[in-house]
């Protein structure tokens, strides 16, 4: 089954058309990369896919579901960009994993045994074991991205999205992230991961999105680098400084 299936949406802020027509699917197994400069519409696209907007037209999936269901029902993870989080909130690294179990809680909200076992593996997975009890914005940036990962981990989401995961996160974090998403794309899992750099997506992942407010195109990493299809995406400008780098 698909696991994440748009069709056909457009959104609105107001005035300002943020995405038009907009219609993809990603398959699980797989780690698609969403490209496109700011603005595009990328974390629109992300919010219409969690469910946490409401599009003006189309229709999202997940795994065959509402996306507001799914949502409610563990099967999606997010990870957010930096600046839409809280770093200052008095809450550790495991309470932040923790919070991936709370669907499987219940009411009470009280942990049990195997969601201890959950979080435990979550953060011996990320690397982040030794910082369980140390508050989340005192990690570095690569590992506040980990920690946020290892929270989808624990939740056991079956579809995972990644809003810009290596913006401001050095080069050892980074490819650290590729790694452990590329196993959790083998473990079955669909990810979907917004992302400025291209010279790490052919190691990051499977199949590109080029995204300007409506899907340019959509199918291999090496299509999708090429000249003109970036061109189209991000303007002859960018390009003609990338080449000049």
């Amino acid at each position: 089954m698909t696991a994440v299936e748009v069709e056909n949406v457009v959104a609105r802020y107001g005035d300002v058309l943020a995405l038009d027509g907009v219609s993809l699917t990603v398959e699980p197994g797989r780690v698609t990369g969403l490209i496109g400069m700011n603005g595009s519409g990328k974390t629109t696209l992300f919010k219409a896919i969690m469910g946490m907007i409401r599009p003006d037209q189309g229709t999202v999936r997940l795994d065959g579901i509402d996306p507001a269901v799914a949502r409610r029902r563990g099967r999606v993870g997010y990870v957010p960009q930096n600046e839409d989080v809280d770093w200052t909130f008095p809450v550790s690294v495991h309470d932040v994993v923790m919070m991936g179990r709370y669907g499987r809680q219940g009411f009470t909200r009280r942990p049990r045994a195997a969601d201890h076992a959950a979080v435990a593996e979550a953060l011996e997975r990320v690397a982040l074991t030794e910082y369980a009890d140390r508050q989340i914005g005192r990690l570095s940036g690569g590992q506040r991205k980990r920690a946020f990962v290892a929270r989808g981990i624990a939740q056991e989401a079956q579809i995972l999205l990644l809003d810009e995961p290596f913006a401001g996160v050095d080069k050892r974090s980074e490819a650290t992230i590729v790694g452990l998403l590329r196993e959790l794309a083998a473990d079955g899992r669909a990810v979907l991961v917004s992302t400025h750099d291209l010279h790490a997506l052919p190691q990051l992942a499977d199949e590109a999105v080029l995204l300007l407010r409506r899907v340019l195109f959509h199918g291999s990493v090496a299509e999708a680098l090429r000249p003109a299809n970036l061109a189209r995406a991000f303007g002859l400008d960018v390009l003609e400084q990338e080449g000049a780098a």
